[in-house]
């Protein structure tokens, strides 16, 4: 999977397919929790929610992870452009099926339509990793797309993700064909959804995942 071609358009792109509607799904929930003081963010690509992150909590340490150096130039380009300080900011090209993360060092993870980039056997080892590298009390953000549950919305959702699947498995090489849904690994790793927020007809969500607090 490589994300270099696509880099420098990468943002138009967006705005010109999807709008506002991708950003508003990765902020949702971004301004509704404690302020964090170390964060994951897997997946970048640009930067848009880099910014908006650093904006919201300036204070925080955050490791911003992606395969795609390209992708990681425009996100700090993105930084820079918005005079925002990136001496706080740590950027690892890596690949995360390789990448052995410290334990229990995030109390917040943010992987926005990254984990649709992989195959059902490999979020079952992508998940319980980040897992192990999430703090005890840590959230988990998550902004993807979905196939809604019934009717039109459910045609149309199909439709659209067999398009996107079908352009970035010739474009970037994407491991997976079809959407695999990581709820159940999530879960399987000790964390539980606190809030889901569906958007564009069900085919976007923005979800608030965390580890449940022993009373």
């Amino acid at each position: 999977m490589n994300f270099d071609t696509l880099a420098p358009f990468y943002r138009w792109m967006e705005r010109l397919f999807a709008g506002g509607k991708m950003q508003r799904c990765r902020l949702a929930f971004l301004h509704q929790f404690y302020e964090p003081k170390n964060i994951l963010i897997l997946g970048e690509g640009p930067g848009r929610f880099l910014v908006e992150c650093c904006r919201r909590f300036p204070d925080a340490q955050v490791t911003c992870l992606d395969s795609s150096e390209k992708m990681l130039t425009q996100a700090a380009a993105q930084l820079a452009s918005q005079r925002l300080k990136s001496d706080h900011v740590r950027f690892i090209k890596t690949d995360i099926l390789t990448w052995e993360p410290p334990v229990s060092a995030y109390d917040l993870i943010v992987t926005h339509f990254f984990l649709d980039c992989f195959r059902t056997d490999q979020l079952e080892v992508i998940i319980p990793k980040l897992a192990l590298a999430a703090k005890p009390d840590a959230n988990w953000l998550i902004a993807d797309f979905q196939i809604a549950a019934s009717g039109f919305k459910r045609l149309r959702s199909q439709f659209v993700l067999a398009l996107l699947y079908l352009f970035f498995r010739v474009v970037t090489r994407l491991p997976a064909s079809s959407l695999s849904s990581p709820d159940l690994f999530l879960q399987k790793a000790g964390f539980t959804l606190h809030r889901r927020i569906a958007s564009d007809w069900d085919l976007l969500k923005s979800d608030w995942w965390c580890v449940p607090r022993i009373k």
